[in-house]
Protein backbone atom coordinates (compact mmCIF):
# COMPACT_ATOMS: atom_id res chain seq x y z
CA UNK A 1 0.00 0.00 0.00
CA UNK A 2 1.33 3.55 -1.08
CA UNK A 3 -0.21 5.97 1.72
CA UNK A 4 -0.19 9.43 0.65
CA UNK A 5 0.84 11.52 3.64
CA UNK A 6 -1.54 14.96 4.45
CA UNK A 7 0.06 18.49 3.84
CA UNK A 8 -1.50 22.05 5.46
CA UNK A 9 -2.84 21.96 1.59
CA UNK A 10 -4.78 18.49 1.66
CA UNK A 11 -6.18 19.39 4.94
CA UNK A 12 -7.43 22.43 3.61
CA UNK A 13 -9.08 20.68 1.52
CA UNK A 14 -7.25 22.52 -1.64
CA UNK A 15 -7.03 20.31 -4.39
CA UNK A 16 -3.99 19.51 -6.18
CA UNK A 17 -2.86 21.73 -9.54
CA UNK A 18 -3.76 20.28 -12.84
CA UNK A 19 -1.08 18.59 -13.64
CA UNK A 20 -0.45 16.88 -10.63
CA UNK A 21 -3.96 15.40 -11.21
CA UNK A 22 -2.52 14.60 -14.63
CA UNK A 23 0.70 12.83 -13.57
CA UNK A 24 -1.12 10.65 -11.33
CA UNK A 25 -3.72 9.58 -13.67
CA UNK A 26 -0.80 8.96 -16.09
CA UNK A 27 1.22 6.66 -13.35
CA UNK A 28 -2.14 4.47 -12.46
CA UNK A 29 -3.07 3.86 -15.72
CA UNK A 30 0.80 2.44 -15.84
CA UNK A 31 -0.03 0.48 -13.26
CA UNK A 32 -3.33 -0.58 -14.76
CA UNK A 33 -2.07 -1.42 -17.77
CA UNK A 34 0.78 -3.37 -16.17
CA UNK A 35 -1.69 -5.68 -14.07
CA UNK A 36 -0.14 -4.30 -10.74
CA UNK A 37 -3.33 -2.09 -9.47
CA UNK A 38 -5.89 -3.03 -7.45
CA UNK A 39 -7.30 0.50 -6.14
CA UNK A 40 -6.36 3.99 -5.24
CA UNK A 41 -8.06 7.36 -4.23
CA UNK A 42 -7.67 10.35 -2.52
CA UNK A 43 -9.69 11.03 1.17
CA UNK A 44 -11.27 14.11 1.91
CA UNK A 45 -10.03 16.35 4.74
CA UNK A 46 -9.69 14.82 8.36
CA UNK A 47 -12.14 17.58 8.76
CA UNK A 48 -15.08 15.68 7.33
CA UNK A 49 -13.96 12.57 9.21
CA UNK A 50 -13.83 11.24 12.81
CA UNK A 51 -12.20 8.99 15.00
CA UNK A 52 -13.40 6.23 17.33
CA UNK A 53 -11.11 4.95 19.97
CA UNK A 54 -11.03 2.42 22.85
CA UNK A 55 -9.54 3.02 26.30
CA UNK A 56 -10.87 0.95 29.11
CA UNK A 57 -12.92 -1.05 27.30
CA UNK A 58 -15.05 2.08 26.51
CA UNK A 59 -15.67 3.66 22.75
CA UNK A 60 -15.35 7.03 21.85
CA UNK A 61 -16.00 9.50 18.90
CA UNK A 62 -13.76 11.94 18.14
CA UNK A 63 -14.84 14.74 15.30
CA UNK A 64 -12.21 15.88 12.86
CA UNK A 65 -10.33 17.91 12.28
CA UNK A 66 -6.83 16.35 13.51
CA UNK A 67 -4.02 18.51 15.03
CA UNK A 68 -1.26 16.42 13.40
CA UNK A 69 -1.28 16.55 10.02
CA UNK A 70 1.65 15.15 9.65
CA UNK A 71 0.17 11.40 10.63
CA UNK A 72 -2.74 11.89 8.87
CA UNK A 73 -3.66 10.02 4.97
CA UNK A 74 -4.42 12.27 2.36
CA UNK A 75 -4.80 9.25 -0.08
CA UNK A 76 -3.06 5.92 -0.89
CA UNK A 77 -2.91 3.36 -3.84
CA UNK A 78 -2.63 -0.67 -3.30
CA UNK A 79 -0.82 -2.13 -5.75
CA UNK A 80 -0.06 -6.17 -5.61
CA UNK A 81 3.17 -7.21 -6.84
CA UNK A 82 5.43 -10.22 -6.67
CA UNK A 83 8.34 -8.41 -4.33
CA UNK A 84 9.71 -6.00 -1.98
CA UNK A 85 11.97 -4.95 -4.91
CA UNK A 86 8.91 -4.29 -7.62
CA UNK A 87 7.10 -2.68 -4.88
CA UNK A 88 9.83 -0.11 -4.38
CA UNK A 89 10.55 -0.27 -8.38
CA UNK A 90 7.05 1.13 -8.32
CA UNK A 91 7.02 3.57 -5.67
CA UNK A 92 9.94 5.32 -6.36
CA UNK A 93 8.10 6.19 -9.98
CA UNK A 94 4.51 8.03 -7.61
CA UNK A 95 4.87 11.36 -8.82
CA UNK A 96 4.67 14.02 -5.91
CA UNK A 97 1.38 14.46 -4.38
CA UNK A 98 1.95 18.24 -3.71
CA UNK A 99 2.99 21.16 -5.63
CA UNK A 100 6.19 21.59 -3.07
CA UNK A 101 7.19 19.24 -0.41
CA UNK A 102 5.04 15.59 -0.17
CA UNK A 103 5.84 12.42 1.57
CA UNK A 104 4.62 8.77 0.68
CA UNK A 105 4.87 6.01 3.43
CA UNK A 106 5.18 2.13 1.92
CA UNK A 107 3.43 -0.67 3.56
CA UNK A 108 2.99 -4.26 3.37
CA UNK A 109 -0.76 -5.22 3.47
CA UNK A 110 -1.25 -8.78 5.27
CA UNK A 111 -2.44 -11.71 3.07
CA UNK A 112 -4.62 -13.92 4.70
CA UNK A 113 -1.81 -16.52 3.88
CA UNK A 114 0.35 -15.20 6.53
CA UNK A 115 -1.23 -16.36 9.30
CA UNK A 116 -1.79 -20.28 10.85
CA UNK A 117 -4.98 -22.31 9.00
CA UNK A 118 -8.03 -21.69 10.83
CA UNK A 119 -11.67 -21.09 11.39
CA UNK A 120 -11.44 -17.40 11.68
CA UNK A 121 -8.83 -17.45 8.26
CA UNK A 122 -11.89 -19.25 6.71
CA UNK A 123 -14.33 -17.21 7.36
CA UNK A 124 -12.58 -14.06 6.04
CA UNK A 125 -12.23 -16.51 3.04
CA UNK A 126 -15.99 -16.83 2.37
CA UNK A 127 -16.16 -13.31 2.46
CA UNK A 128 -14.24 -12.46 0.17
CA UNK A 129 -11.22 -10.80 2.19
CA UNK A 130 -7.69 -11.88 1.67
Amino acid sequence: MIIVKASKDSEAGVMPPQEVFDAMAEYHEEMAKAGVLVDGNGLHPSARGWRIQWSGGKRKTIDGPFAETKELIAGYTIIKVGSREEAFEWASRFPNPGTADGSIEIRQMFELEDFEPSVEVDRFRKIGMG
